[in-house]
């Protein structure tokens, strides 16, 4: 039970009773500070709520994001992001399921080709509940962005095949792993395999986002950011916690190879250091005092960003924006990533 009494002239009390607000006084607002007044409409708006378990049910819509419409080179923008969030998504749903997309939402592939090689990955119960979850954050990325963007593309080519994870480890390493890597083996290896996708669109949704020049597309980037960094944030740290774990049956620990993964994606964009394993040498940790790494920015805390051109060196795993391979053997879709492929 909420009491408030207001005295000036004459009384004022407001109680909720069985979520009935009652005010005894017509003028009583006009006679309170600012913050009484704050306080009484706050207690009007939640009294008058439905309830549940005592506390005020608020309509969740309030806070959601609707599609608006957004200008051509906006909707550019999320096209090229749209081919990340396929990566991500038919890789989650394919490690929980062994099947993706054309399974729980055909109507939001656009047409693109079925996926090559994706299948159920040996995984604990834990991190096989994450992985579902973020797979189910995939699909609702793709749909929003479909809605935002009138002439969203297909999903691209994706080869997910154990093969082609391998490959571009060996590369990370230096060597032809034996035997070789494989992320659908075990959770430790999935979760390393993992960490080489959201943390991609994450940089990229940060280089874009200067270049977003309508409030929805604004809008839209910012809630699309803050999952993917949440998502790399918890695959971050689930390798840390494991940092110095051998990464059966190689000799490399998960740290180790955290780095390797982030030495090879800075070398293929040429671009300097915009990525960093969970283990670094103090002097590129937080103001250069710590080796722990568990979350990746430069020398202010500040996200990386990467550029398209650099996002893409990293995914075709050919350090070359006009040549295609790694995950996306034909190439990814929309006007920017097609027009590279012209030079």
């Amino acid at each position: 039970m909420l009491f408030l009494q207001v005295v000036s002239g004459s009384s004022c009390s407001i109680m909720n009773r069985k979520s009935q607000v009652q005010i005894h006084t017509k003028n009583c607002i006009s006679k309170m500070s600012k913050q009484a007044a704050a306080l009484l409409m706050m207690i009007i708006m939640f009294g008058s709520l439905p309830r549940k378990n005592g506390c005020p049910v608020v309509n969740s819509s309030s806070g959601t994001y609707h599609a608006g419409p957004v200008n051509e080179l906006d909707a550019n923008i999320f096209n090229f992001a749209l081919n990340l969030e396929y990566l991500e998504c038919e890789f989650f749903l394919g490690g929980v399921y062994g099947k993706g997309l054309d399974r729980f939402a055909a109507n939001l592939t656009g047409g693109g080709p079925t996926p090559l090689g994706v299948r159920i990955a040996n995984l604990d119960s834990q991190t096989r509940d994450i992985v579902q979850q973020f797979a189910f954050q995939e699909i609702g990325h793709i749909r929003i962005i479909r809605e935002t963007v009138q002439e969203a593309i297909p999903r691209p080519l994706l080869d997910l095949r154990a093969e082609t994870w391998a490959k571009f480890f060996d590369e990370a390493v230096g060597f032809r792993l034996n035997p070789p890597f494989d992320p659908y083996a075990n959770s430790v290896n999935y979760v390393l395999a993992m960490y080489v996708v959201p943390y991609m669109g994450l940089t990229a949704y940060v280089g874009s986002n200067p270049n977003i020049t309508s409030q929805a597309g604004k809008r839209l980037l910012a809630g699309l950011l803050g999952v993917e960094s949440g998502q790399d944030a918890v695959i971050r740290y689930w390798l840390y916690e494991r940092a110095q774990h051998k990464v059966y049956p190689y000799a490399f620990t998960v740290a180790e190879m955290t780095s390797f993964i982030s030495n090879l994606r800075n070398c293929l964009g040429k671009t300097g250091i915009v990525d960093e394993g969970i283990i670094v040498p103090p002097q590129l940790g937080a103001e250069g005092k710590v080796s722990g790494n568990i979350l990746s920015a430069d020398a202010n805390s500040l996200s990386y960003s990467r550029t398209p051109r650099e996002t893409l060196r990293a995914v075709y795993s050919t350090g070359n924006e006009s040549k295609p391979g790694g995950f996306y053997p034909q190439g990814a879709n929309g006007f920017i990533a097609r027009s590279y492929l012209h030079h």
